[in-house]
C-alpha cells in the first residue's frame, strides 16, 4: 500500500523536475530567465528528413522545420523556406537584457551569413507589441522575427527559457543549443557550418 502513496509524489516531483528553468550545465542561465512553456516530449523536432514537402530551394525538409507561425510585422511564415541552409533560431524575450545584449551580433550574423545560412527570431514570453517594439529598437529587422505568444515553437525546440540559440544544419539536425552571451562564438558557429 505504501507504494501506491508514494508513486505519485514521485512522479509529480519528476515533472517538476523536468518542466522547471534553471542552468542545464555549463550554459549561463541567468537572473533574468522566465520560465517558458514546458516541455513535451512528443513535440521534440526530428532531424531525419520528413519527406512531406519540399522547401522554396526543391530540398527535402526535415522535420525539425514543419511549423509555421506568423511574424511580428502580422505577415505568414513557413519554415520550411529555411530548408537546404545552417538555420539559427534565437528565442528571445522584449524585456531580456541578455536578448537585448545579443541582438546586435545576430544582426550581423544574419547579414554576413546572407545566402549561406538562415537566422530567424522567436520571440516570446510577452504580448506582440513589445516584441514589434524591441526589433525597431535593437535594428534587427533584417531577419524575420515569428511572435510565438503562445509558445508553440517553443515547446516543439524545448526552449524554457529565452536568451538562447538552437543552431542546425543544412539537414535539420541541431548541432548547438545554449546560450551564447553577447553572441560571442556565434559567427564561428555558422561559419563551421558554411564552410
Amino acid at each position: 500500500m505504501r507504494a501506491r502513496t508514494l508513486l505519485p509524489a514521485v512522479l509529480a516531483a519528476a515533472l517538476l523536475t523536468v518542466t522547471g528553468c534553471g542552468s542545464d550545465g555549463g550554459t549561463d542561465s541567468g537572473g533574468d530567465a522566465q520560465a517558458a512553456p514546458p516541455k513535451t516530449a512528443s513535440s521534440a523536432p526530428e532531424s531525419a528528413a520528413s519527406g512531406e514537402g519540399e522547401g522554396d530551394t526543391g530540398t527535402q525538409v526535415p522535420e525539425a522545420l514543419n511549423f509555421t507561425g506568423t511574424t511580428v510585422d502580422g505577415k505568414p511564415f513557413d519554415a520550411k523556406s529555411l530548408a537546404g541552409k545552417p538555420a539559427v533560431l534565437w528565442f528571445w524575450a522584449p524585456w531580456c537584457p541578455k536578448c537585448r545584449a545579443q541582438a546586435d551580433e545576430t544582426a550581423k550574423v544574419a547579414t554576413d551569413y546572407a545566402g549561406k545560412a538562415n537566422v530567424l527570431g522567436v520571440a516570446g514570453l510577452d504580448k506582440n507589441a513589445a516584441m514589434k517594439d524591441f526589433v525597431a529598437e535593437t535594428d534587427t529587422g533584417s531577419f524575420p522575427h515569428l511572435s510565438d505568444e503562445a509558445g508553440e515553437v517553443w515547446k516543439r525546440f524545448e526552449v524554457t527559457e529565452q536568451s538562447r540559440y538552437v543552431i542546425l544544419d543544412k539537414d535539420g539536425k541541431t548541432v548547438y543549443e545554449g546560450v551564447l552571451p553577447g553572441g560571442e562564438g556565434l559567427a564561428e558557429k555558422v561559419a563551421g557550418l558554411t564552410g
